[in-house]
């Protein structure tokens, strides 16, 4: 048995016990030779206690993590969906979890540089938010995927054929007499570092007649208001990995001019477990080197609209690319 879902509260206390609990269950395995099927005492490895944050697409790269390390002989303590990133932050930084997948511009506001220049940046931000978390916490930033999930705006299929692709092109589509009706949130469309950022960087201004504003910032609202067109709307508030943005034929904008902080999703890990383990790095660089932004939009749709298990989806993906068995 290689995983473990512990049903207790996630206190420190708790942890050494399943850890204990952990081991014991992994030397009971190696004198199990009568059942012809016992683990090598020199393969076992663990236990590697894994989370993710309890969205779509947290659940899903966590439980990458979690077939990844169970296919190369890990025993796996399995916490995906632990809690929201307040939660699962104080988790890691107190030894109570071991890995998870974060976003790099989160560093932004971890180590109080929001509105720094560095997070619009993919690289540079993924070297910051590297070097600080190792410096302070002693957590390590492991590959990132090539996805920005980040405030963005998408538009229905015509206007993407009609050449509107980045956000440079909204104000050459509006100059062309075409008409732009954008689906936001009150929170997106009055945050000066949001729709007012992109309107000064990108030289174009909506007024109200070219808005539907909704008071909840669920995103799911404002991209079937695009895709159903309802009001004249042909544009939408999104995250640039939205899971219904590919099944409602929609297209995320290219923020060209770096306007909102990149959000690029990453494994981190406490530097002792990858001390002890290092081959985790090894393990975890190609997945996560194969998850672009449409990659990750299809694999969120599996879940958030077809309704498929994020488990499953995500072991379908490794097997399907020959990651694991």
């Amino acid at each position: 048995m290689k995983r473990l879902n512990e049903q207790f509260p996630r206190t420190g206390a708790v942890r050494t016990v399943i850890t204990v609990l952990l081991a014991v269950l992994a030397s009971a395995a190696v004198f199990a030779a009568g059942a012809g099927e016992a683990v090598p005492e020199e393969d076992l490895r663990g236990p590697v206690t894994v989370a993710s944050k309890i969205d779509t697409e947290g659940s899903l790269l966590g439980y990458m993590i979690v077939h990844l390390l169970e296919d190369a002989g890990f025993i796996v303590d399995d916490q995906v969906q632990f809690g929201p990133t307040d939660v699962i932050r104080r988790a890691i930084t107190s030894d109570e979890i071991d890995i998870y997948p974060e976003y790099t511009g989160n560093g932004a506001f971890f180590f109080g540089e929001a509105g720094e220049s560095v997070w619009h940046d993919a690289a540079a931000g993924y070297e910051r938010v590297r070097e600080l978390d190792l410096e302070e916490n002693e957590i390590v930033w492991l590959t990132p995927a090539d996805a920005n999930n980040t405030w963005a705006i998408a538009v229905r299929s015509e206007l993407a054929e009609a050449g509107v692709t980045t956000m440079e092109d909204i104000a050459r589509f509006m100059d062309d007499g075409s008409e732009f009706k954008l689906a936001a949130s009150e929170e997106f469309v009055s945050r000066p570092d949001v729709l007012p950022a992109f309107e000064e960087t990108y030289g174009f201004n909506l007024e109200q007649q070219n808005l539907l504003v909704f008071s909840g910032g669920d995103t799911a609202m404002t991209m079937q208001a695009a895709a159903r067109n309802q009001d004249g709307v042909n544009a939408a508030m999104a995250y640039g990995t939205d899971g219904q943005l590919s099944a409602l034929g929609l297209h995320v904008l290219e923020d060209t001019l770096g306007v909102q902080p990149v959000y690029q999703p990453a494994p981190i890990v406490r530097a002792a477990v990858l001390e002890e383990f290092p081959e985790i790095e090894t393990l975890l660089r190609p997945v996560f080197e194969s998850l672009d932004l449409e990659t990750l939009q299809e694999l969120n749709a599996s879940i958030a609209v077809e309704g498929r298990a994020a488990e499953e989806v995500a072991r379908a993906y490794l097997v399907d690319h020959g990651f694991v068995d």
